[in-house]
């Protein structure tokens, strides 16, 4: 692992963070949509935002692909970091009453490793 990538990935991902619970928050709340929709409408939205500004910060001096097979590698591995959030989600709100912004929280604290392990492999390879 190369730290000084990693922490470039986390501070994006913390803007990530700030984007998927205010979307998640204003979809749940002011527009009472399920949480679950709401989750994964608020996953893809703060995908497509961490995958912009990784690709020209985080990984800039990586440009072996496409920016369309990037942007296409980036939202197939972060949609399985998704499956993993959504599925945090569900079982600590929805089967063991966790509040289900902290449940938010705690998925994408997860899948955080599994998209950074993938990208730094697929996406954004040497």
């Amino acid at each position: 692992m190369e730290p000084k990538r990693f922490l470039k990935f986390c501070i994006v991902g913390i803007s990530g963070v700030g984007v998927n619970i205010g979307l998640y928050l204003l979809l749940t709340r002011e527009l009472m949509v399920f949480y679950l929709l709401s989750s994964a409408i608020a996953i893809e939205v703060s995908i497509l935002s961490n995958f912009t500004l990784n690709n020209f910060w985080t990984f800039r001096d990586r440009t072996s692909q496409t920016f369309l097979q990037r942007i296409i590698r980036f939202n197939s591995i972060s949609i399985a970091g998704a499956v993993i959030n959504i599925t945090i989600l569900a079982v600590l709100h929805g089967r063991f009453g966790f509040g289900d912004v902290v449940s938010q929280l705690i998925g994408i604290g997860v899948a955080t490793f599994w998209n950074y392990g993938m990208n730094i492999t697929w996406t954004w390879s040497r």
